[in-house]
């Protein structure tokens, strides 16, 4: 006798999954949200990138430049869970650094 996490997804009829439902959306509003709000997320900001052998990595000391790819006043990508959402320009804030989003990606306009 198989228990339930011995069943498999292929053993559910097409129309038992929630993804079939039509979805309204005309009716949602911001408070429809709330059960999630408290769900942490993470976000990073990406200035640039460089690859570096493990030789040049353990050179690296304290006053070494590190070169990105990417030039001065060009977009830094913003990534939540790791997926690319958002482009924008580093800000100062308060005498800390920020980020103001310039640009949001839609599903599919990542590949830039």
């Amino acid at each position: 006798m198989a228990n339930d996490s011995d069943l498999q997804l292929d053993e559910f009829g097409s129309g038992d999954l929630a993804s079939d439902a039509p979805i309204d959306y005309e009716d949602k509003t911001a408070s429809d949200l709330a059960p999630v709000f408290d769900v942490p997320v993470s976000i990073s900001a990406v200035l640039g990138r460089a690859n570096l052998s493990v030789a040049q990595l353990l050179q690296l000391g304290q006053g070494s430049v590190l070169e990105l790819d990417r030039k001065v006043g060009e977009a830094i990508d913003i990534y939540v869970n790791n997926r690319l959402v958002a482009r924008g320009e580093v800000v100062i804030v308060d005498e800390r650094l920020g980020v103001t989003m310039t640009e949001i990606i839609k599903d599919g306009d990542s590949a830039a």
